[in-house]
């Protein structure tokens, strides 16, 4: 009994452990991931958040996503001091 007990909490640690990771991971993404989260699977499904293939699928459909996914785009980015590899 007492090794079921020592099973079920590393179970409930890896557990909880997990979602701290999950939302540590959600409360670090970026503007255009957040105001974009349910355009990407809309219209990028499949896309990957590499080499930034996610941003170039949002920002040609971007006549399609929603008003806060457009902004996002428009006000991060190159140029705007907010895209990858600019941020202050």
């Amino acid at each position: 009994m007492n090794m079921n007990r020592k099973i079920i909490k590393m179970i409930a640690g890896a557990t909880i452990s997990g979602a701290a990771l999950a939302t540590n991971a959600l409360a670090q993404q970026g503007p255009v991931a957040a105001a974009c989260n349910d355009d990407m699977p809309k219209f990028c499904a499949g896309k990957e958040h590499v080499q930034g293939e996610m941003r170039a699928c949002l920002e040609a459909n971007k006549d399609k996503v929603s008003a806060a996914c457009k902004a996002a785009l428009d006000s991060t980015g190159p140029g705007k001091g907010m895209g990858q590899g600019q941020q202050k």
